[in-house]
Order: structure tokens, then C-alpha cells, then sequence
């Protein structure tokens, strides 16, 4: 089930949260700046629907729904920074909490040989070189690189994130997400994307 719409939560206090000359609040090497006061969440119905689970696109980040920011933590802590931001509604009472959410772990763990998709390489490239993963790739990963680790970004692919299947199934089983209803989370199996 896919919303028209979209949500229509706006960060009401962005200007006063930005670093210039950045234009989002998410600094160019991720994590959070030190943040002057609480990002202030609005929801405009004219706009669209309340957010979901997780929204993306919010100044760099994921707007989390606190059972989301929950089970995160509870199945890997160490994956994850939050924010928690100040929510109203249209009629000015105060919302469910959400949270700006950022994976900030980052691991260099895909086995390139043991892997198909192409490699750009370019200097302008963050590690001169990016994972096209475009018409189909199939992954692996590097075992003695992930360890423990349930969910990570790798430095050349981008804004993707990568979890294992014990991370998605465990959020499954916390009611969040399913293939019928995503409740904002959409997973893909690394091995065929």
C-alpha cells in the first residue's frame, strides 16, 4: 500500500539549524552539528499525510517514529544517531515523537570480486570510486568486516544503507513493515537487487 501523497512534515526551524554555507542540516561528513535548539516538526494536511515509520529527505536525514528508534536501538545501537525533534499538529497539540535519524556506521565490507555490478571510478567521487548498482548487481560481503554489525553504509555507495536479513526480520517481528503495508521501510535483498 503506497501513499499519493507523500507526507507533509516540514522541519518549521531549518534556517536556524543550518551550518553555511550548508543548504540541509546534515553536514557533508555526516552525523549532526551541534544543533542550536530542537528541530521543530510541523504537519501541514494541505501538503500531505503524517509521516509514516521513516521518511527520508529530511535535511539530510530519516524522520524515525519512536517504535522505530526503539527497535533500532534494540537490535543495534551502535548503528544509529538520533535527534529528537519537537512535533505539532495542525491544531497545535503536540504530536508523536519522532526523531532525526542518521546510520552512522560505515564499513568498507563489500567483497568486490565476489560481487557483480559495475565501479565507477572518478576522483570526484568521496574514495574516487562508486558502487553502480543500476540494472541489476548481486553482493557480497566481507564476514571479518561486518562482524557483529546488523546494519552499515558503505563509503562508496551512496545514501544506501545495508542490514542483514536479522536486523529486517526483527523489525518485521516488532510490527513495523511488511511487504504489503512498508510503514516507510523498503528492503531488497542485496544478493539480487
Amino acid at each position: 500500500m503506497s501513499r499519493a501523497r507523500g507526507h507533509g512534515v516540514e522541519i518549521e526551524n531549518e534556517d536556524a539549524l543550518l551550518t553555511p554555507p550548508r543548504l540541509i542540516i546534515r553536514p557533508e561528513e555526516g552525523g549532526f552539528p551541534h544543533l542550536a535548539q530542537r528541530p521543530r516538526l510541523v504537519l501541514d494536511p494541505k501538503v500531505g499525510d503524517p509521516p509514516q515509520d521513516l521518511e527520508g529527505g529530511m535535511s539530510g536525514y530519516w524522520l524515525v517514529s519512536g517504535r522505530l528508534k526503539k527497535a533500532f536501538t534494540e537490535i543495534d545501537s551502535d548503528a544509529f544517531e538520533f535527534v529528537e525533534c519537537d512535533y505539532r499538529l495542525p491544531d497545535g497539540t503536540e504530536g508523536p515523537t519522532y526523531y532525526l535519524c542518521e546510520v552512522a556506521r560505515e564499513l568498507d565490507a563489500v567483497d568486490e570480486e565476489a560481487s557483480k555490478f559495475r565501479v565507477n571510478v572518478d576522483g570526484g567521487y568521496p574514495g574516487g570510486k562508486f558502487y553502480d548498482l543500476r540494472g541489476g548487481a548481486s553482493l557480497a560481503f566481507k564476514r571479518e568486516v561486518v562482524g557483529d554489525s546488523h546494519v552499515f553504509r558503505s563509503p562508496y555507495s551512496g545514501d544506501l544503507v545495508f542490514c542483514d536479513r536479522m536486523f529486517r526480520d526483527a523489525i518485521r517481528g516488532a510490527g513495523i513493515g511488511s511487504d504489503r503495508e512498508t510503514r516507510g521501510l523498503r528492503f531488497k535483498d542485496a544478493f539480487r537487487i
